[in-house]
């Protein structure tokens, strides 16, 4: 190809809206920009309230329906970006390729895009969304057939399928086969902005120490063991608090749990700007990262996590699986069982400093393992591959 590889990357959040999604694409398109693609991200307009400069060169945005928390989450949200999305990708010009980002529905709609005007599709497997389906109550069995059916669709027709841990490359092999086309690109975060250097909260360090949990709470997380297990400890530490940087479909849920029980010390807050969450980090305890046992998604390795640890602050890890196996190979934290006892035993030993790993340690193991940056030109190479 003699010209420019034109790439289109479907994908219903970006930056500025602070979400690991958005993070991982915006890194993306930036590789593929150093390496001279020509990029066009088609996404949403941002949340309310939400301001930035796009850091990458051609954005288009599109109004989007967006829920009470102002997130881009359910069928009829997914439907406001799907259904334009399918418009947009058949009457611009031709790209050479079509990247999509989850749900299964903008995937979907890229797949039939594709097919329709004979352009290959790399779909990025951050996660297996049909797992996460089956592990939700009341979700009607077609619904979760039908999920399935879309996810596993896409893949199979995918030039690439970009998947960001062995967990995930090993779990849709199990779906749809071993294939060629499965990449394993990683995953990690973004070390540039989150590092143990800078300012500290002083409004929240002088209040005394606390925990945080940043991101979504939702049924497969169980972030509840952490409100469950913080009970505890507060009855030993009476000045620790627990704060929730997040939102999610558990958020409400776990907070009336809070007032019910009148536990002191947890607060629930909105998500920050990434180079703020990084400061409360750093000022914090320890970060707090699960993982919902039985539910199939032990295989998932949290980018939370790597937040904490790019910040140099240790994470306390609930729950089995890939993450727990790599918070106590790497020596990153506490890695505890799911369990409200172990929990509040690793968030003791978190408060009195002991087995705690340097920042040094943290930040360096982050960078050789865990750079969104190096994840971004893994994903950018298997693009351009796929490009040719």
């Amino acid at each position: 190809m003699s010209r420019p590889p034109r790439i289109v990357l479907a994908t219903r959040v970006f930056t500025p809206e602070a979400v690991a999604a958005a993070f991982r694409e915006e890194a993306l398109v930036r590789a593929l920009e150093e390496a001279g693609a020509e990029v066009t991200v088609l996404t949403t307009r941002p949340p309310r309230g939400v301001t930035g400069t796009d850091r990458v060169r051609r954005v288009a945005r599109f109004p989007v329906k967006r829920d009470h928390q102002q997130q881009v989450r359910g069928y009829l949200c997914y439907m406001s970006f799907d259904v334009p999305l399918a418009l947009r990708l058949l009457l611009r010009r031709r790209p050479d390729l079509i990247v999509a980002e989850p749900p299964p529905t903008t995937g979907l709609v890229a797949t039939v895009l594709g097919v329709l005007r004979r352009v290959p599709t790399v779909f990025y497997a951050a996660d297996v969304w049909s797992d996460a389906t089956e592990s939700v109550e009341g979700v009607p069995a077609p619904i979760r057939a039908a999920v399935r059916l879309m996810e596993t669709t896409s893949w199979k027709r995918a030039a690439k399928v970009l998947t960001i841990s062995p967990g995930v490359d090993d779990r849709v092999a199990a779906l749809i086969g071993r294939r060629p086309s499965l990449t394993m690109v990683g995953n990690g975060i973004d070390t540039d902005t989150f590092t143990p250097e800078g300012s500290q909260p002083a409004e929240e360090t002088s209040q005394g120490p606390y925990f945080v949990y940043g991101g979504t709470v939702s049924e497969w997380q169980g972030a509840d063991v952490f409100v469950e297990a913080f009970a505890r400890v507060r009855a030993q530490h009476p000045g620790a608090r627990l704060l929730f940087f997040s939102e999610g479909s558990g958020k409400e849920a776990l907070a009336q749990k809070v007032a019910d029980e009148g536990i002191e010390g947890v607060e629930f807050r909105g998500r920050l700007a990434p180079a703020d969450m990084s400061r409360v980090l750093r000022g914090a305890v320890a970060g707090l990262s699960s993982i919902t046992p039985g539910l199939g998604y032990e295989f998932a390795l949290p980018t939370k996590i790597y937040a904490a640890t790019a910040s140099g602050t240790p994470v306390i890890h609930a729950g089995e699986g890939a993450a727990f196996e790599r918070v106590r190979d790497a020596q990153l934290g506490w890695a505890s069982a799911y369990d409200p006892a172990a929990v509040a035993a690793s968030m003791h030993s978190a408060l009195a400093g002991g087995d705690r790993p340097t920042p040094e340690h943290l930040r360096t193991w982050t960078l050789e393992n865990a750079s969104l940056q190096g994840a971004a030109q893994r994903a950018a190479e298997a693009v351009l591959e796929a490009a040719r």
